[in-house]
């Protein structure tokens, strides 16, 4: 019996058609961050110094701030460490890893019969009018008489909370372990001060800084990057901008009512 077939690739990121950031550069920016010094971390992972500083450099230059810096002074004479840019670009990629490893599964899992590959290949290419939409798996379910809450873990890391009906999930054979994609409208994203608490009707509360920011006359579309690497798009009033104090750069978040979430399985 032959050997199924299986769709396999490395993920990269490239800038400037450079390559910027792929596994191997991650795994040195986290040893990094976790032994606090060049020479360590490179002899971690089997490297030469210099070999791991010009990966560094290159990523340094390609960067919008550095990655990677050195630190001087205190009690073990200096090092190296990872800066905020640098954290947020390792959740970045690995958000974006977990994404393409995920896709990778779902053609190797139709990769032997041609005609149910190209169905899933034209539902990937479904496009909706929500603006945010996310991956994630199920991590629980709680049913009760009409409803169910369910709680995804996005790739990033959040947790994110919908409430649907129990025929739907039924229908959408959602439990525990399944990979589940979220769908929220823009204008159902409600933007707050990170020292605001959450409204009672907002069951999730999501995040991170402004990464863009794109105002009209009357409306503005503001999009959020959590701190695991999603963002979250949101449409308010123009005037709302000055009430809130949003820039880019600033932080915020995002409140979304669980009932304002669609929940669609790729099935």
């Amino acid at each position: 019996m032959s050997a199924p077939i299986r769709m396999a690739g490395r993920l990269w990121l490239e800038k400037a058609d450079q390559g910027f950031l792929g596994r191997g550069r991650a795994e040195l920016l986290e040893r990094i961050a976790e032994l606090g010094s060049m020479a360590r971390a490179a002899r971690a992972m089997g490297m030469g110094y210099k070999r791991a500083w010009d990966m560094v450099e290159a990523m340094n230059n390609l960067a919008e701030a550095p990655l990677v810096e050195r630190t001087t002074g205190g009690r073990g004479g200096g090092g190296t460490r990872l800066t905020e840019h640098g954290r947020a670009m390792i959740a970045e990629f690995r958000a974006a890893e977990a994404a393409y490893e995920r896709f990778l599964a779902m053609l190797s899992a139709e990769a032997d019969d041609p005609e149910r590959l190209h169905q899933l290949l034209g539902r990937l290419a479904l496009k909706t009018s929500a603006r945010n939409q996310w991956w994630g798996r199920v991590g629980a379910v709680a049913s009760g008489p009409v409803n169910s809450e369910v709680t995804l873990i996005l790739g990033g890391g959040e947790p994110l909370v919908a409430v649907i009906t129990n025929p739907s999930l039924r229908e959408l054979g959602i439990n525990e372990g399944v990979e589940v994609a979220a769908l929220v409208k823009a204008p159902h994203v409600v933007l707050a001060s990170p020292n605001d608490p959450p409204p009672p009707a907002a069951a999730n509360r999501l995040c991170g800084h402004v990464d863009r920011i794109e105002a009209g006359e009357t409306d503005a579309e503001v999009a959020l990057r959590l701190t695991g690497g999603n963002t979250v798009t949101a449409v308010i009033r123009r005037d709302e901008l000055g009430e809130l104090g949003l820039a880019e750069g600033t932080p915020a978040c995002a409140l979304i009512e669980a009932s304002h979430i669609i929940l669609a399985v790729n099935r």
